[in-house]
């Protein structure tokens, strides 16, 4: 009998814990922003809905997020440790001479902002590198 016990509240724990991290996807705020001298780009996705803004002073333009790619955006968030998103390293260097915008990515979650080190645009380091393409696609649109 305490085995089926057991069994029963690990599975009941589990359950809970994995509605929990989708439950969390409503509040979450996940904004993608590249920059450089002449290139402005931020990309702010919260509750199946995307604000994309393509210059300094340009009124950034709204988007409802179908559920497909909201899944998809899910999928690799989960993926992401964030306590470690602010130790990853940059793949290349090219923001250093300007070559390219510097990218960056930032989480804002139960009112706790993780943020990575800049990193070039179209290179992010390739643990968050599925999760920043999922974003840039919808400038690409």
């Amino acid at each position: 009998m305490r085995i089926v016990s057991f069994l029963f509240l690990t599975i009941f724990m589990m359950t809970g814990c994995s509605s929990q991290k989708k439950a969390d996807m409503a509040s979450t705020v996940i904004e993608y922003s590249a920059m450089s001298r002449g290139y402005f780009k931020k990309i702010v996705v919260q509750n199946q809905t995307v604000l994309v803004t393509n210059g300094r002073d340009v009124q950034a333009i709204e988007k409802k997020i179908e559920k497909a790619n909201w899944d998809k955006i899910v999928t690799e968030f989960e993926k992401i440790d964030l306590e470690k998103i602010s130790t990853l390293k940059a793949p290349t260097e090219k923001r250093f001479y300007d070559g390219a915008a510097i990218g960056n990515l930032k989480i804002t979650q139960n009112q706790k902002t993780y943020e990575t080190p800049g990193f070039d645009n179209g290179f992010p380091p390739k643990e968050i590198e599925k999760l920043v393409n999922l974003l840039t696609d919808f400038v690409k649109e």
